[in-house]
């Protein structure tokens, strides 16, 4: 996690003066964005996100993280389409945000039965769906980082070109050339327009980011990646490093609250561009974060062959 200079200062230009804050520590678990919890004189648990200075190497879309964050839990809690953290304030350069009960579902590890795992696949596929009747105002990062179109087309094509770009830029160790991704993804694009309304999508949610509390889901948390475009999009991280068909207990909740996969031919092509984009990410990210050479080869052995299969499915 990147250093987090001038909690102290930022606390303040959230409104907080030193009397209102009892502590405040790092929190670990954190890739770009530093995160601190902050503890209130009145009990109240706090979460500050704040952005690395200006310099630090970073990829392309990570700019202006936080400003996407906090639409992501605006709209989400306005729309009661799921647990969130509340967002206190917003500014230039930080997030304060409440702190939600629960521990993620990726430290459950073995603990859940195959019962309580598919009750809560379930649960989950229908909370995403209500994201997904979210729509928003243009396709594309709110924070701005990748310049959008005015179609899904075009948009998500600089979005992809934006991570091939990052990776010729920090000399990513990717199986294919970046120009023979965006040949092949040239060739696919034409899938892409099937998409015409920007919908809602976390694009994050492995279940790092799945709080768990009481037994059932407790909050969506890390809504950094969001963007507004394909509600398939989100099924790339909920399938992340896993066969891409998502399970049936997933997609059984999905339908359940309204939700719409025909994973035909079309929806399989598109499927595979946002599995690309994403692979590319994890491939990519590690490097400019100066990340340990074990995770870096963990990446490379476990995200590759992953990445592979998605482009040989637009190739075809």
């Amino acid at each position: 996690m990147p250093d987090a200079p001038g909690v102290p200062a930022v606390l303040a230009a959230a409104g907080l003066s030193p009397g209102d804050v009892a502590a405040h520590e790092p929190l670990t678990g954190g890739t770009y964005n530093g995160v601190h919890r902050v503890l209130l004189t009145d009990g109240t648990r706090l979460v500050l996100k704040i952005p690395p200075g200006p310099g630090t190497p970073a990829m392309t879309y990570e700019r202006g993280l936080l400003t996407g964050e906090a639409v992501f839990f605006h709209e989400t809690a306005a729309h009661a389409a799921a647990p969130v953290p509340r967002v206190v304030t917003a500014g230039e350069g930080f997030l304060l945000m409440t702190e939600c009960p629960g521990t993620p579902w990726s430290a459950a590890g073995e603990s859940l039965t195959p019962g309580s795992r598919a009750a809560l696949r379930r649960e989950l596929g229908a909370t995403v769906a209500r994201l997904h009747r979210i729509t928003g105002p243009r396709f594309g990062y709110p924070g701005g980082a990748v310049k959008a179109a005015d179609d899904w087309r075009g948009t998500f094509t600089a979005m992809l070109d934006a991570a091939l770009a990052d990776a010729e830029r920090y000399g990513a160790d990717l199986p294919v050339s970046p120009a023979a991704i965006r040949a092949t993804a040239a060739a696919a694009s034409p899938a892409l327009d099937a998409v015409t309304v920007p919908a809602l999508v976390h694009f994050d949610l492995w279940e790092g980011n799945v709080l768990l509390h009481e037994g059932r889901i407790g909050a969506l948390i890390d809504g950094e990646r969001m963007f507004w475009g394909d509600p398939l999009a989100d099924f790339a991280s909920l399938t992340l490093l896993s066969p891409p068909e998502p399970d049936a207990d997933l997609l059984a909740g999905y339908a359940a609250a309204g939700g719409d996969v025909d994973l035909d031919a079309p929806a399989r092509t598109r499927m595979a561009f946002y599995r690309a984009y994403l692979y590319l990410i994890m491939l990519v990210e590690g490097i400019p974060r100066a990340s340990p050479p074990a995770h870096l080869e963990w990446a490379r052995r476990e995200v590759t062959p992953h990445l592979l299969a998605a482009l040989d499915v637009l190739a075809a």
